[in-house]
């Protein structure tokens, strides 16, 4: 073989992806790209002329600001990737799949920017640093240069790249034993910690500097689509980088402060070299190996994020296409790499350090307002395991846009100008103008803009609500099956309650105001939030279903039907037969059978009978875990019982169930129950659920015929229990509720149908 062929094959072996890059977890997905990030070259360059220039207390100041946005924004990131099946782009998806595609858009191309210049400030540094061992080294050539270093490393992949920052990792480690050991034995006399700062320090600029070093929890979100499971990676790795970067730059500034006059951090950007001593080549290892790192974090993420947006169609397809030559972004690493090249031409480190402060700052900002918005909204889609009060994310939105106006009000005003100006270039739509008074106008024009634009959104499971319309008759009588609508509602849906007045319009019609004014004040007097409605109908059942088709607007009709149990078998059989025309229009139904109790503080637990045939479960425990929600039960433990008819199948059951609570993020305790022989299931539902404070159970379809029969065993099986709500689901969502979880669980048919005895059975 010729020089020349095994120099292709080498490099065909080095570039050329043959197979899938294996999955990474959190220490080399995340934890690695972040910390090496973090502690890169502003650590090395710039830290000890931040503490000459204003000071050692001013600098633990600007550390403590950095890292607590920093901090926050990590918690915030935790909290919504625990929440979601996050994919590729890392914070830009968590934005887009949280506030919208033209948002996404917004904050996604200027963080595509900021981590594509972060490769040129990191060259810049690796340029700077040079000067150590070549005094005249041109900057932007060497600059360069490492930029292409970076980027044909990048092509070889994630896993390649990420394998190489360990030894870098340990080469930070001695160089900061370095700094330690030379600072002790070559500190020079007299130096004060607590020297007076330079008149004139500009605080803000001096943080505009700093910043980038704690954005570097970035490079690793940013590789979500490299991740085996992000939802774990992400929180552990990028908390844990964030934490030990603290300390590291507290650490070091009282080290500097301590050893090195103040004028002399200032004027020596290489002050570290000069107390290493005979140590010094430890810090070239650990600075040249940091800000290698951390070019490679960045140029393994930008591209990312990139192709990204293009699957998101903001940018054209042909900017995310692949290469044989390439493992991972094909076109997306050469356009970063084009980017971070001409970049050189901005001039040095300190010139693109403001820049991308602004950048990263906005994206913070806009990730806090995401989980704020998210924990404020209620949604019952919203169960992260990592919890977080809304009021951290908000404070740490606000204070990220604070100090971006605190360092620069222009560069705040620009930035936001160039966000707003792609979030109206993708939106390209017109204002309204509103109508009437002032107040009742613009509320009028927001609701007519939110209710066209929600119209036009795709409807999805996670965004699923009980928007519940009771028919609850009269509101006085019935005052605790209103108080169980809301509570299933628990003010994350749309409450309407309903009162038919059975006749005719030409008789009712005077009746019809007074009518709903007494029903509000009704409402109004259990402190239930509700729409009141009195509609007129010439009979129940036809009546029913037109008021229940009817009912809602814009997207946000109503989706679960709800009736109270009635002691008179015409009336059951009416509200079966209007659940079954309800369910072939795709609306749930529940039924209610509320007995009154005197209850010592707590309620009981909220039993829920798991069978699995008719799919009513998702429904049954997310309206259980909605219930639990609200104070009044926020002590009762939710409890899935299931039966079953063998020992194998209780031990599926059992798996199933903790499977399926352990995804949907519900807490909620499982039951599984081996059928003894001679007992009824009626038997074991009551001997189990006598004592709780709401029994759960699923309500399955019935032929035409069958309502009275079915309203009969109905009865029986609610003998001896307590408050039972029937449940059928029959929405466009039905199995899909709970989100992310398993196959329909615990799918006992052989009880399933008999749930509801037949007479043979009671």
């Amino acid at each position: 073989m010729t020089a020349v062929s095994r120099l292709k094959a080498a490099l065909m072996s080095t570039f050329v992806s043959g197979t899938p890059e294996q999955k990474l977890g959190s220490f080399l997905g995340v934890f690695t790209p972040s910390i090496l990030t973090i502690l890169g070259v502003i650590l090395f360059l710039r830290t000890g002329w931040v503490v000459g220039t204003v000071g050692l207390v001013p600098t633990l100041v600007i550390v403590g600001i950095a890292n607590v946005v920093t901090l926050v924004t990590a918690l915030s990131v935790s909290a919504v990737v625990t929440n979601m099946r996050i994919g590729k782009g890392g914070a830009y998806y968590v934005i887009s799949r949280s506030l919208g595609i033209e948002v996404g858009a917004a904050i996604g191309v200027p963080l595509y920017l900021a981590m594509t210049f972060s490769v040129t400030l990191y060259a810049f540094g690796l340029a700077e640093s040079i000067a150590v061992v070549w005094a005249d080294a041109p900057q932007g050539p060497i600059a360069a240069v490492t930029i292409l270093v970076v980027a044909l490393l990048a092509a070889r992949g994630a896993g390649a790249a990420l394998r190489l920052q360990l030894p870098i990792m340990a080469g930070i480690v001695l160089a900061l034993v370095a700094l330690l050991i030379g600072s002790l034995e070559n500190a020079a006399d007299g130096v004060s910690m607590l020297a007076t700062p330079p008149v004139g320090a500009d605080f803000w600029a001096v943080f505009a500097i700093f910043f980038p070093a704690v954005t570097g929890i970035m490079a690793g979100i940013s590789l979500s689509g490299d991740l085996k499971n992000p939802r774990k990676a992400i929180p552990k790795g990028t908390i844990a980088a964030v934490l030990v970067g603290f300390a590291v730059y507290v650490t070091v500034p009282i080290i500097l402060a301590a050893a090195v006059p103040q004028a002399e951090l200032v004027s020596n950007n290489l002050i570290w070299f000069d107390l290493a001593g005979p140590l010094s080549i430890l810090i070239l290892w650990g600075l040249w190996g940091a800000i290698f790192a951390s070019a490679v974090g960045s140029i393994l993420a930008a591209p990312r994020t990139l192709e990204a947006m293009v699957d998101d169609r903001i940018l054209p397809p042909a900017l995310a296409t692949r290469s044989r030559l390439i493992k991972g972004p094909g076109i997306p690493l050469l356009i970063s790499t084009a980017l971070a090249l001409g970049g050189v031409l901005l001039g040095d480190l300190d010139a693109i350090a403001p820049l991308l402060t602004m950048f990263f700052l906005t994206t913070y900002g806009t990730i806090n307002l995401v989980a704020g918005l998210e924990a404020l909204s209620g949604d019952p889609s919203y169960r992260p395991t990592f919890k977080l009060p809304w009021w951290v994310s908000i404070g740490g939105a606000f204070a990220c846009f604070s100090v971006m106006f605190l360092i620069n009000p222009l560069a705040l005003a620009v930035a936001l100008i160039f966000e707003a100006g792609l979030y109206v270039f993708m939106r390209r739509r017109a204002m309204t103008a509103p109508w009437g008074d002032l107040r009742r106008g613009a509320l009028m024009s927001l609701v007519r803009s939110t209710a066209i634009k929600l119209y036009r959104l795709p409807k999805d499971p996670r965004n699923w609500r009980p928007n519940i319309l009771l028919f609850a008759g009269d509101v006085d009588r019935r005052a605790e099956l209103v108080r169980y609508a809301a509570w299933l509602a628990q003010e994350r849906g749309i409450l309407t309650v309903v009162k038919l007045l059975v006749g005719s319009i030409d008789t009712l019609a005077t009746d019809r105001s007074a009518e709903v004014a007494a029903l509000q004040t009704g409402l109004d007097e259990l402190g239930v939030v509700a729409f009141p409605e009195v509609n007129i109908v010439t009979e129940f059942e036809s009546g029913s279903v037109a008021v229940a088709q009817s009912n809602g607007i814009a997207g946000i009709e109503s989706n679960t039907v709800m009736f109270g149990w009635s002691d008179k078998r015409e009336r059951q059989t009416s509200i079966l037969t209007v659940i079954e025309q309800l369910a072939a229009l795709g609306k749930s139904a529940v039924v209610a059978r509320v007995v009154g109790r005197h209850w010592n503080g707590k309620r009981g637990d909220i039993h829920v009978w798991w069978g699995g045939l008719e799919q009513n479960g998702d429904l049954l425990v997310l309206l259980a875990h909605l219930l639990s929600l609200n104070p009044t039960w926020r002590d009762s433990n939710i409890v899935i019982n299931s039966i079953a008819t063998n020992d194998a199948t209780n031990v599926q059951n059992k798996q199933l169930l903790d499977q399926l609570c352990s995804s949907a993020r519900i807490k909620a305790t499982t039951n599984t129950i081996l059928k003894p022989e001679g007992m009824t299931v009626r038997q074991m539902i009551c001997q189990v659920s006598k004592d709780a404070g709401v029994v759960l159970l699923g309500l399955r379809g019935n032929e035409p015929g069958q309502e009275a029969d079915y309203a009969e065993r109905m009865g029986a099986l609610m003998e001896g229990l307590p408050t039972v709500l029937f449940v059928r689901n029959a929405g466009i969502f039905r199995g899909e509720l709970l989100g992310d979880t398993t196959e329909e669980a615990a799918t006992e048919k052989d009880w399933e149908q008999d749930v509801i005895p037949t007479d043979s059975d009671q």
